[in-house]
């Protein structure tokens, strides 16, 4: 991003103390979201959502696994985050890779919960097939195509719409006769289940300005930051995760009305995105 003068600093700043910013919109405010779905058709479940110019893409795939032994009762999700080098110039060699990395760690973070599997967002008990046996593994790829600011909650809007774009086949068990026997599978070509999204969460990052918050920072304000915190926030209020960027030190009461803002503004998001992805399904469908 162009370096800003002290004029373009004092200019944003001030616009947030009054709130009103730059591009006309109030603090707690989100850009316009637009959502398509099926974008990949080699994917099982794939989106596309565009926040203001933050575009992104998420595609999951869906293979049969094993459990881990530490976690038999669960199927397992990674998530994998590319920056395009033709997204923003930053994004070329190593300072796409570190961001690449940073923003998959707090993907996961904020939809897997801890090393337990506790509090994921994201149910990976409904990916057993057989306990100790047989999952699903699910391989979340993202892609960001341009960014100007909150690839986060970018990111984690597109996953949870590919999410209800995902159908699993349906995979019918022969468990033998021995109980030490691998199970005998078959997988359907033509009966697909649909992923349930109801408890995945959003992500929103509230970003202290000043000494003002403000959600879905653009690039410029996020460059006027003193901190970030991203909450994942699910349709029941629950927080499923909690990360935090900038270097800034953050007392308890600063970051508990962090994450009430958090929660307040997730209430909105999610009706938008849920109205983004009914229209988007009824497009692909037409």
């Amino acid at each position: 991003m162009v370096g800003l003068s002290s004029g373009e600093k004092h200019f944003i700043r001030g616009g947030i103390a009054q709130d009103l910013r730059s591009d006309g919109r109030q603090r707690l405010n989100y850009r316009p979201v637009s959502v398509e779905v099926g974008v990949i058709p080699q994917a099982n479940g794939s989106a596309r959502v565009r926040l203001g110019a933050t575009d992104v893409i998420a595609s999951i795939k869906a293979e049969l696994g094993r459990p881990d032994p530490l976690r038999p009762d669960k199927g397992k999700v990674s998530i994998f985050v590319d920056c395009s080098p033709t997204a923003e110039p930053k994004f070329e060699g190593r300072g796409g890779e570190e961001l690449s990395t940073e923003l998959s760690v707090a993907l996961q973070r904020c939809l897997l919960g801890g090393k337990s599997g506790a509090g994921a967002g994201i149910d990976l008990s409904s990916l057993m097939i057989v306990e100790a046996k047989i999952c699903w593994d699910l391989y979340i790829d993202a892609l960001v195509v341009s960014s100007d600011g909150n690839l986060l909650d970018a990111l984690a809007a597109a996953i949870k719409v590919a999410l209800s774009n995902t159908g699993l086949p349906k995979v019918t068990v022969d468990l033998g006769t021995a109980p030490d026997d691998q199970p005998e599978v078959d997988v359907s070509d033509e009966e697909f289940l649909q992923f349930d999204t109801s408890g995945v969460p959003l992500i929103v990052t509230v970003t202290k300005v000043g000494r003002h918050y403000i959600v879905d920072a653009t690039s410029e304000e996020e460059s006027q930051m003193s901190t970030a915190v991203s909450v994942s926030v699910n349709k029941r209020g629950h927080i499923c995760g909690m990360t935090k960027r900038g270097g800034a030190g953050l007392d308890s009461s600063v970051i508990l009305d962090m994450i009430s803002v958090a929660k307040h503004v997730s209430e909105h998001l999610l009706s938008v995105l849920d109205s983004e992805i009914a229209v988007a399904e009824a497009a692909a469908m037409s």
